[in-house]
């Protein structure tokens, strides 16, 4: 269930600009005419369907906040929001989002040639061509700076060994940003699917982001061009640029999940009747539905107030660490507490709640774990690394 309920009791909506609230109910009624509708199924057997890539490059969402190039350029507010209502649906929908314009496509975008930003952006932007980004690697989830996949130098071309795991999009992909250690440093490397030597295994067998295709990538003697790199990425601020782009869709995008799951509740909540009265008229359920809606507010706070940084003068790493961190964790703890509230129903495909649970354990996790984020903040507030 979508909708207008009030959940936000601090109408965090009214802060919204007119323009990014009319973009934002194009994307919500999107959402919930074409998305919802098909999402239990797709969570249920494993799928993502790829088939409405060309309609979220339609509506302008891959790559909106990028400028050029058949992109949208839209503000981050903008963004952010259409993640908010993605994610809404299913954590699947928004994650194609971000690994499609926040990762593969911003890594073109801000550090590719000419050349390749020509011969990709316009694509993926409609949706003709989906990306995927290889930085994690099977034992180097937290840490890419150890990462084992090389690339070295052999004439005019270059050869990549290794492997990367977790890759969202990537058994769907028409070109990977892969990113391989190289004795100038990390570097770029765009690889066409196809290529040989370059193979692509999807994982299976999920229990969480059902409806969404990740996959691991394999490469050996993979031989491509010399313009296959990208010329303005060298060390892993490049790769990690990109991440922090990706972590602040994340920021939106877990408030939605989160709305959804306490509209949906809260509706549960009035018509359900035990011992002749509503849910919602137990003390120990409103105290649920009164603790959820503060965070659900205060995380979306937290949302514009990175949305007003970002467009404005800039926001740092560590602003987004406190953003991931926050909203994640309570949006978690919102979908789980909801769950309680429905019962049995609860563990059904025809409620979210449990649904987007299992998600955002995912969501917790990857873009960054909420240890890692922990320790940035940590970091920023003391200027002492805890990392090693």
């Amino acid at each position: 269930m979508a909708g207008n309920s009030r959940v936000d009791l601090l109408d965090t909506e009214a802060m919204i600009p007119e323009e990014e609230r009319a973009m934002q109910a194009v994307v919500r009624r999107f959402a919930d005419e074409t998305l919802r509708p098909v999402v239990a199924g797709h969570f249920e057997a494993g799928t993502f369907p790829v088939e409405l890539a060309t309609e979220f490059g339609e509506l302008g969402l891959l790559g909106m906040h990028l400028d050029g190039y058949g992109c949208a350029g839209s503000s981050s507010l903008a963004y952010g929001l259409a993640c908010l209502e993605l994610e809404a649906v299913d954590s699947g929908f928004r994650s194609f989002v971000s690994v499609q314009g926040s990762l593969a496509m911003f890594s073109i975008h801000h550090f590719g040639s000419e050349e390749q930003k020509q011969e990709w952006l316009p694509r993926m932007a409609r949706g003709e061509a989906i990306g995927c980004f290889g930085l994690t690697e099977p034992d180097h989830g937290s840490d890419p700076g150890s990462m084992r996949t090389r690339a070295r130098r052999d004439g005019d071309d270059w050869i990549i060994n290794g492997s990367k795991m977790w890759i969202t999009n990537a058994p769907v992909a028409d070109v990977a940003t892969v990113w391989a250690r190289t004795d100038d440093g990390v570097r770029g490397f765009l690889v066409p699917k196809g290529t040989p030597g370059f193979e692509v295994q999807e994982i299976k067998q999920k229990l969480s982001l059902r409806a969404s295709i990740t996959g691991a990538l394999f490469l050996e003697d993979v031989r491509v061009p010399s313009a296959a790199m990208l010329p303005s990425a060298k060390g892993l601020r490049g790769p990690l640029s990109c991440l922090s782009e990706a972590r602040y869709g994340i920021v939106f995008g877990s408030v939605g999940a989160a709305r959804d799951c306490l509209e949906t509740t809260l509706a549960y909540a009035r018509q359900r009747e035990q011992f002749g009265k509503s849910l919602a008229a137990f003390q120990l359920t409103q105290e649920k539905l009164a603790d959820m809606s503060l965070e659900l507010s205060k995380a979306m706070l937290v949302a514009l107030r990175l949305a007003e940084l970002k467009d404005g003068a800039g926001v740092e790493p560590a602003q987004i660490s406190v953003g991931k961190l926050n909203n994640v964790r309570e949006a978690l703890q919102i979908a789980r507490t909801c769950r309680t509230i429905l019962g049995g129903a609860g563990i059904t495909l025809d409620y979210p709640p449990l649904r987007h649970a299992n998600n955002l354990e995912s969501v917790l996790t990857y873009e960054g774990t909420s240890e890692i984020h922990t320790l940035a903040v940590g970091q920023a507030l003391t200027g002492v690394s805890a990392y090693r």
